[in-house]
């Protein structure tokens, strides 16, 4: 069916969408392939309480399935815009079914994904956004001044240096080897500092909703 259209490779989403909707193998692996470093960025942009990032990448690809197969082209809007709504909705989904399963006070997830200042430094680094509400959809992921402060606040008060460290470099898309190699670290040590971080953001959620 592909060699109507040349070099799958050279076909645009929408022509891959075509295909991949009428059956076609080669389409859907392209797109999937073409698509999964955008699924793992997503994955890794988000800490979740009770779910690991595996699990995460996994809904994503979930979600990128459902684009293929839902998308038209009638809709005003490239592949590229609805697959990534899709994506993020089925993550986001996951995280509140995980914390329904798991008995948790939280439908919470950290996005990790914004600009963020640490004290003593110039410029920005991520943010970590922070959202609350069952309510709030993966369209609307806005925080307010304060409490960005809170957050910013409660980093530099809890975590330390190595976790500072590891934490940026994890948010700049860097393995576990490649953090611990920069940081002349066993990629054990990086581990344990991201779930240490993990902890502390657990703890200051709680605290949250226990005020």
């Amino acid at each position: 069916m592909t060699e109507e259209y040349g070099h799958i490779d050279n076909l645009n989403d929408e022509e891959l969408v075509s295909l991949a909707q009428q059956g076609d193998t080669d389409a859907m692996l392209c797109l999937l392939s073409r698509y999964k470093k955008n699924v793992l960025m997503k994955a890794r942009g988000y800490f979740l309480v009770g779910a690991e990032q595996d699990d995460l990448v996994q809904e994503g690809m979930i979600g990128l399935v459902k684009a293929i197969r839902d998308y038209l082209p009638d809709r005003n809007a490239s592949f590229a815009v609805f697959s990534d709504l899709c994506i993020k909705r089925q993550m986001i989904t996951a995280i509140k079914t995980a914390s329904r399963l798991k008995h948790t006070p939280l439908n919470n997830y950290i996005s990790l994904n914004r600009p963020y200042h640490f004290e003593g430094e110039e410029g920005e680094r991520t943010l970590i956004d922070v959202l609350k509400s069952e309510s709030i959809g993966p369209e609307d992921e806005a925080l307010d001044r304060e409490s960005i402060r809170n957050i910013e606040s409660y980093y530099q008060k809890t975590l330390s240096k190595l976790e500072k460290d590891v934490l940026r470099l994890f948010l700049q898309g860097k393995s576990y080897q490649d953090i611990a190699i920069e940081l002349n670290r066993h990629t054990k040590a990086v581990d344990n500092a991201l779930q240490r971080i993990r902890k502390k953001t657990r703890e200051y959620l709680l605290s949250q909703i226990d005020e």
